[in-house]
């Protein structure tokens, strides 16, 4: 039944609950609406199909409200995508245009709603920001379906986390509380070191008593059709005073055990059952305990069949003449990791100075539904050297720490792996048994004891947090490490990306598969047909662009592209465009939908965010006092990629001088074939301003929430106080725009190129500054302009005086390709190399 009417306090009705009770009276089972209705989005879930083959891995539920009233519908599958590419995300409006009642047959009065039809997504009318907390709004439901923290589907019994699957998510995930006192016998039990004995024989194992020594992150394993309700698995380490050995904690004991069974912690166990090991995967490296390790079997503990009893004994509980060996630690400084192995296990610590934001890449499993994972850079100093240690941090399963890693705080990052980098400094990338730990995190850890740590803590004692936080910055495009010296067929980037050479006119395909902040990295080959210079930020005054040499392509046609699309209607089959006039008529006395912010709306049904050719264009920073006590306490432009139809009739500004073009605020340099060339152009990739998002920005702890809020993913759940702030940039004065044209003369692209100026920038730790001419070339060859013996560096806009070397220059650009959301593609020249750094492949 639908909730009873309900009015505000200017007594008029919900637009929203009116058309769900047209649509409960109706006959029919859809509802198409005469004006669209404006919501806005305030909870977003996703869950594995139930469909088997599913033609979609995932579902998602959404619940919208109209500021009276909320309800949760299903999203139809054609919609999906607007969520992958984020273009619908929390703290969105949507024009919902047709909406229709799922009833599941198989079961007694249930039933839900489906979004089937979504106009438009819209930036969200000012009437929806004085919501202060959406658990105030009532909630409308056809059944107590929609109310449960269950996805509408009834065979899933639970939501997954929003962009990954490695992440606890949802209240069915128990949380960590201090464990209460227990009596347990400890006379009959057995030890690691017996169990094979009992592998091999019908007699059920003993009790087991042991310590957690390290912890895997959570592995989903789920498919669409399969009948298991929490496919998950969690590995861990667990000794006793005979040895190591693997337990696994699996399916519906994830969710009741997983936030309590920490490192550290002792166990004591009953009804487990043992199994051979399985060998295809990681192992933490364990070099500081004299204890074997048993790797052939592994003990299971499940939910059922039978239904393992576990218990967590209390710290103050845990007896010495148990035996059982403290948690093993192997810190470094970084100091030490330049000279230590690739693939080198080590624990550090260190004051974050740098976070980045959190970006995708794609699993490289086959098997299963597709699969992300989610990372982040951090910098992190210790004092022991300049540099800081480059930190590659995957998802360990603590959303609650990785998501509020940010400057000026404590981080131990355990069981992290070395990865030597040729011509560049070591970086460290965490493994799948990786722990984080951060400032109010560190209390009673096992620790904080240890010698590196105490000597952390007393070099912090000499630190002035003024000073400290004037060398900190979150966000900004980052990649690490740099381009080897020389390109090759065979060229690898050492993170998890690999490098792989594309045709230009095949960037079309990778660009459109692109999901939210999923990063990829490019090489592609051909010549450099123009380069535009701009001064950033882009508020400053910009002439108009003068030319270095032959035809320009004016300015104004590169920044107007952007200004296209700010409403865009994404349903599937909606071939027209909403102007002016119609988005008063969707607003009405009945408030069927609120008046969004008019700007012009440009459709694309097939795709979200790209346009095909064949259409038109704490200052006060309370840090804790450094010593072990209280450490262990201190608790709008938008970038468009678009295929362009073949330019004609360009206007000629003439050859200017190099010189006196650069010294203007926008100056653009063309090869002598590219006025010839890009009228047979058939594809032409082109982007239009820096955005905002690919640069660096000051820290302030003032805003460190909206700050988290940038440079983490979407958030499942709207908070609606999280207002805009104030951006900073670190070190950037200009860019480049590069057009290159590949070898075949049938497609170009234009990226972009942002100099290293300054070490600010953090893309200039551990990157070698060697120096160089300073021509545009040598700086795009290492990314960084060097300085001059005056001490100062050059004005970036000189190097367009050098852009005449590039005539004729065949090279191979590494781009770090990014989804930022919408349709804001970020597409980032790393490196370029010139012709005498190019290996051919060896024919035979």
């Amino acid at each position: 039944m639908a909730g009873p009417a309900y009015t505000s306090d200017h007594g008029s009705s919900s637009a929203l609950q009116a058309v769900l009770e047209q649509l409960q009276s109706a006959h029919a089972l859809s509802l198409t609406l005469p004006s669209p209705l404006c919501v806005a989005v305030v909870v977003l879930n996703r869950y594995l199909s139930l469909q088997h083959p599913a033609a979609e891995s995932y579902s998602y539920d959404i619940t919208v409200t109209d500021g009276r009233w909320r309800v949760k519908c299903q999203l139809a599958e054609s919609l999906n995508r607007l969520v992958w590419t984020g273009s619908l995300r929390c703290g969105t409006g949507v024009l919902v245009a047709q909406l229709s009642v799922i009833h599941d047959e198989t079961r007694l009065c249930h039933s839900y709603l489906r979004i089937d039809c979504i106009h438009s997504v819209v930036e969200l009318p000012e009437r929806f920001l004085s919501i202060k907390d959406v658990g105030n709004i009532p909630q409308w439901s056809r059944n107590d379906v929609s109310r449960t923290d269950e996805p509408l589907q009834l065979g899933r019994k639970h939501y997954l986390s929003l962009w990954i699957n490695d992440d606890p998510y949802g209240s069915v995930w128990i949380p960590n509380s201090p464990p209460p006192e227990v009596v347990i016998d400890v006379s009959k039990i057995t030890l690691l070191a017996d169990l094979d004995a009992f592998f091999h024989s019908s007699r059920r194992p003993l009790p087991l008593l042991v310590r957690i020594l390290h912890r895997s992150r959570i592995k989903y394993y789920g498919k669409p059709g399969q009948s298991i309700d929490f496919p998950f698995q969690v590995y861990y380490e667990v000794a006793d005073q005979s040895g190591i050995m693997s337990l696994v904690l699996w399916n519906d004991l994830c969710p009741e055990w997983y936030n309590r069974l920490t490192v550290g912690s002792v166990l004591y166990l009953q009804q487990y059952t043992l199994k051979h090991s399985y060998q295809n995967r990681s192992r933490p490296q364990i070099n500081t305990l004299s204890l074997m390790a048993f790797r052939s079997i592994e003990i299971c503990l499940n939910p059922r069949s039978p239904a393992s009893i576990v218990t967590v004994i209390p710290p103050k509980s845990v007896q010495p003449q148990w035996g059982l060996p403290d948690v093993p630690y192997n810190f470094i400084t970084r100091s030490e990791v330049e000279a230590l192995n690739s693939n080198y296990a080590c624990d550090i610590i260190g004051l974050v100075t740098y976070v980045g934001r959190i970006e995708r890449i794609r699993s490289k499993e086959k098997s299963g539904p597709e699969k992300f994972w989610a990372y982040r850079w951090v910098h992190a100093v210790d004092g022991t050297a300049d540099s800081p240690f480059i930190l590659e941090i995957f998802s360990t399963s603590q959303p609650e720490i990785f998501n509020n890693i940010c400057p000026m705080t404590y981080l131990v990052c355990t069981q992290m792996r070395v990865c030597q980098v040729v011509g560049s400094s070591v970086y460290l990338t965490s493994s799948t048994e990786t722990q984080l730990f951060i400032t109010g995190c560190h209390k009673k850890q096992p620790y904080v004891n240890e010698p590196k740590v105490k000597a952390f803590i007393q070099w912090t004692k000499t630190l002035k947090d003024s000073v400290m936080l004037r060398r900190t910055a979150v966000g900004g495009q980052y990649c690490y490490p740099p381009g080897q010296p020389t390109f090759t067929q065979t060229t690898i980037n050492n993170t998890a990306n690999e490098t792989s050479i594309t045709a230009v006119a095949d960037l079309k395909g990778e660009l459109e598969s692109m999901q939210y902040r999923e990063h990829r990295r490019v090489a592609i080959q051909g010549y450099v047909a123009a380069v535009q210079y701009h001064i950033w930020p882009p508020g400053e005054p910009h002439p108009g662009a003068n030319t270095v040499q032959g035809t320009s392509q004016s300015a104004q046609q590169l920044e107007g592209v952007s200004d296209a699309i700010v409403v865009r209607p994404l349903s599937t089959g909606d071939e027209g465009f909403v102007e002016q006039g119609e988005m008063d008529s969707i607003s009405s006395d009945s408030d069927t939908a609120a008046t969004p912010k008019r700007r012009k709306v440009q459709t694309d049904s097939r795709q979200v965010g790209f346009t095909s050719h064949e259409e038109e264009e704490e200052e006060g920073c309370n840090r804790e006092e450094a010593d072990t006590e209280e450490f262990e306490s201190g608790d709008e432009h938008t970038i468009r990629l678009s295929t362009l139809r073949k330019e004609g009739n360009q206007t000629s500004s003439g050859v200017q001088d190099a010189q006196q073009a650069a010294s203007h605020t926008s100056a653009m340099w063309e090869s002598s074939y590219w006025p010839l060339l890009k009228q047979k152009v058939t594809d032409h990739f082109y982007c239009g301003k820096l955005d905002q998002e690919s640069i660096p920005e000051k820290f302030h702890f003032d805003d460190k929430e909206i700050l988290l809020h940038h440079l983490n993913l979407s958030p499942a759940r709207w908070t609606p106080d999280l207002n805009s702030h104030t951006h900073t940039p670190v070190a950037c004065t200009s860019y480049f725009t590069l057009t290159i044209l590949g070898l075949n003369h049938k497609a170009a692209v234009d990226v972009m190129f942002v100099p290293v100026i300054s070490s600010d920038d953090p893309r200039a730790a551990g990157v070698p500054h060697s120096q160089h001419d300073n021509s545009l070339l040598s700086c795009l060859s290492t990314g960084h302009l060097c300085v001059q013996p005056d001490g100062t560096h050059p004005a970036p806009g000189s190097l367009m005086s050098f852009a005449p070397q590039l005539e004729s220059e065949r090279v191979v650009c590494i781009v770090d390709l990014c989804l930022l959301g919408e349709s804001r593609i970020e597409m980032i020249c790393s490196k370029l190399y010139k012709t005498a750094d190019i290996c051919q492949a060896d024919s035979s």
